[in-house]
């Protein structure tokens, strides 16, 4: 599987983890690990674009 499609399904997998901890206890301490861990795919994902743009 193709890392950016690899990416894209990781991202979606933690977008939705957080929503549902978050509906389900808007406090839970994971969600800011969850956060953290969706911000570096994201970050990832945005390298990727950029270096398949410039390419």
């Amino acid at each position: 599987m193709p890392y950016k499609v690899r990416l894209e399904q990781q991202i979606e997998e933690l977008r939705t983890r957080m929503y549902e901890i978050y509906n389900n206890n808007p406090t839970d301490d994971e969600l800011l690990r969850i956060s953290q861990e969706l911000d570096d795919l994201l970050n990832r994902f945005s390298e990727q674009r950029q270096y398949q743009c410039s390419n």
